[in-house]
This record gives structure tokens, sequence and C-alpha cells, in this order.
């Protein structure tokens, strides 16, 4: 059982350790998913801290996770991009897996735009096409708000009705639209890993109405919106799903397709950081 103390100490600590870093307070937080990395290249005015200076937070195991917090300015908007994030597969409890969201809402960080490498589920869907998440599928979660809730972020039962803030999707439809870059909307399913789900599971998540599925994102939804921050979820779409195509799936060619479509998201990134503005 995680005890409020406990983690509200941890989260206290991360805190003090991020405050000697911060020029001026991030407005938005990134969170950046596999082969997806080298976004962090377009913050200007960096300074960058690796994961292992920072109290509480643990060490990334996944190939494409660099490990460490961006500080600077992406078009100009004061931001912290996480560089790699931390997946329950990995043995990490949940706490730690989001506690990183908590810290930057204690630090004033309003709004959370999560990205995340994706197995796309319908026939129609090409590796490297973008994804907004309009909702998720989250069954298979480990509950992040399990255990003592820490009324310092928000309620004890969380509304779910929006995790993902739909004015900003709109605003992002707009913006791809704007740079011509084709985006779709979509359901996006929450799977534990680390292993790829089998063609049974892919089958049986179609049915349930899901349009991508992966190991990461739901957990930070779920703690960013119970701390009352606006969320936007893009999917990169870098594979077909199992069964889908008849062959194998791999974490190689997960990185490969994120890197090939790396030039479009930051794109759309951009476009919908300086919207903000």
């Amino acid at each position: 059982m995680i005890h409020t103390s406990d983690e509200m100490g941890k989260i206290t600590a991360a805190c003090e350790a991020m405050k000697q870093h911060i020029k001026e307070k991030p407005v938005l937080m990134i969170v950046l998913g596999s082969g997806l990395g080298q976004l962090a290249d377009t913050v200007s005015d960096a300074i960058s801290v690796p994961y292992s200076e920072i109290s509480g937070f643990p060490d990334v195991t996944v190939p494409g996770h660099v490990g460490r917090l961006v500080f600077g300015r992406w078009e100009q908007l004061p931001v912290v991009v996480m560089q790699g994030r931390f997946h329950y597969y990995e043995g990490h409890q949940m706490a730690d897996v989001v506690r990183p969201i908590r810290v930057m809402r204690r630090l004033g960080v309003e709004r959370l735009l999560l990205t995340n490498a994706a197995g796309g589920l319908d026939e129609d869907m090409k590796p490297g096409q973008l994804m907004l998440i309009s909702d998720h599928l989250g069954f298979n979660c480990e509950p992040p708000l399990r255990g003592e809730n820490l009324d310092t972020f928000g309620p004890r039962f969380a509304d779910q009705s929006q995790v993902y803030d739909r004015d900003w999707r709109n605003q992002a439809k707009q913006c791809a639209e704007k740079n011509g870059i084709p985006v779709r909307e979509g359901i996006y399913c929450y799977s534990k890993g680390p292993q790829f789900e089998t063609p049974a599971e892919i089958r049986a998540l179609r049915v349930l109405g899901a349009n991508a599925v992966g190991m990461s994102t739901v957990p930070e939804a779920i703690v960013a919106s119970h701390a009352g921050m606006k969320v936007m979820g893009i999917s990169c779409i870098t594979n077909m799903a199992a069964g889908i195509l008849d062959q194998p799936l791999s974490h190689d060619e997960v990185m490969e397709v994120g890197a090939q479509a790396a030039d479009r998201t930051i794109a759309l990134l951009s476009s919908i950081v300086n919207a903000l503005h």
C-alpha cells in the first residue's frame, strides 16, 4: 500500500531537485514515446537533467528512451520534455511510473501532451500515421489512483468522461489541416506488456472498438486528468498489430518507423505548441 505521506515526500523531494534547474516555470509537459526521442532537439535554451539526478525517478531500461528531462522553450513556449518515460512492464511500481506527472503538476504545469508508439488495429492504417487519442480502454491498467488518495491533486473518485481535452484536440486537428499533415482520431487501448499482443487479443480489442494499442500513456493520462491538467494524446502508428499482417512484430520496427515519422510529428507538435500562445 502506498501511503500518502511517503508519496508526497517523494514528490516534494523531486520538486526541490528540479527547482534549481528551472529558469522559468513550464506551462506544458511533453512526454516522448519510443522512436520519438529526437523531438527533444527542438527545444531551445535547453537544460537537460538526467533522471539519475532527480530523487524518486527510476532508471529507464527501454531502447529509445534516453532518460532525462529537458527544460527550455518550444516555439517560445516554456516547456519540459520527458525524453523517455517509465513503463509498468519494466518492473516499476505504478506510483513511480506516474510520479513525473504529479511532480510537474506540483510545479505548476497546466497541460500534458503525451506521445507514444502504437500498433494499428484498423486495416486501413499505415505505419507512420498519426492518431489523436479521443478516449482509451484501460481495463488492463494497474490503477494509478489506487491506495490513499492524494487530496492535494484531486478527488477520491475521478471523473473520466473527457480525459483527453476535446477543445485542445479540435485545435490540433486544425493545426494538422493547416500544415497538410494527415491525422485521424481513435481509441487507444493500454496493454501491460512487454510482450506484444496475440492475434486473438487484437481481434477482441477490435470488437471493443479500439483503434490502436500500446504499453504506456493511459496511467499518465489518468493521473493528469485527476490533477486537473488538460491532456492530449498522439499515437504514432509504428506497426500493424498482431494478425493484421502476416509478419512478426519487433521493437526495432517500432524505433525505425518512429524515427521516419519524426519530421511529421515535430511539425504537428510545433504547430500545436505555437497555437497555445
